[in-house]
């Protein structure tokens, strides 16, 4: 089938819909619920949904920061940081953690959550997340347009260095993802989705 009624626009020049269709286009995405501390030890906790993995070894991630927040700042000092599975029982918490408050509020406490010591970084994890990935700070990058105007996002990226997963996830040694309930950030204002065992299909590379 080939498409020949689209809509279609420059971004610059406005996208004429109800609601910006980009962060729909892209998605479902991955949530970056991200766990920081401060070197005065403020600890923050926040979901980010420009996230994602990009390399396999070493393992790398990232996430965008549209404005300079607590979990820049923090990273920035520190070098460290920890990812925090989002899952579905944990979709209210993860909403409360993204509360706009001062950088002295702790959002695990917030949001009613644990915060677990980390093995490596100085960094706690969620408790009750089935997945955590301690990090250490590789890059940070400004982002910029193409006319090479810098945007105030930044992007960071960091080598993960420590891997917890609860064990009821291994499936004969394979991570189930759908066990998991991850939770997805979908493009409307409170739009979100899960994966469920059900919609998985197969595909193998061509040899």
């Amino acid at each position: 089938m080939i498409y020949e009624d689209l809509h279609s626009y420059r971004p610059q020049d406005g996208h004429g819909l109800p609601h910006d269709p980009f962060n729909a286009i892209v998605g479902p995405r991955p949530i970056g619920w991200i766990s920081t501390k401060s070197r005065a030890g403020l600890v923050n906790l926040a979901p980010y949904s420009f996230f994602n993995a990009f390399n396999y070894t070493p393992p790398i991630i990232g996430f965008a920061s549209i404005g300079e927040k607590d979990t820049l700042r923090h990273i920035t000092e520190t070098g460290e940081f920890v990812w925090n599975l989002v899952t579905r029982p944990l979709a209210e918490a993860m909403n409360a953690s993204c509360a706009a408050v001062p950088p002295e509020v702790n959002e695990f406490e917030l949001a009613g959550l644990t915060a677990l010591p980390s093995q490596v970084v100085n960094v706690p994890r969620v408790g009750e997340s089935p997945v955590a990935l301690e990090c250490r700070l590789t890059q940070q990058i400004q982002l910029q347009g193409v006319d090479g105007v810098p945007v105030p996002t930044w992007l960071t990226l960091g080598e993960v260095v420590a891997v917890h997963i609860a064990r009821g996830l291994l499936v004969d040694g394979v991570y189930d993802t759908a066990a998991a309930q991850p939770v997805l950030r979908g493009g409307g204002p409170a739009d979100y989705f899960g994966i469920r065992a059900e919609d998985r299909f197969r595909l193998f590379r061509p040899r």
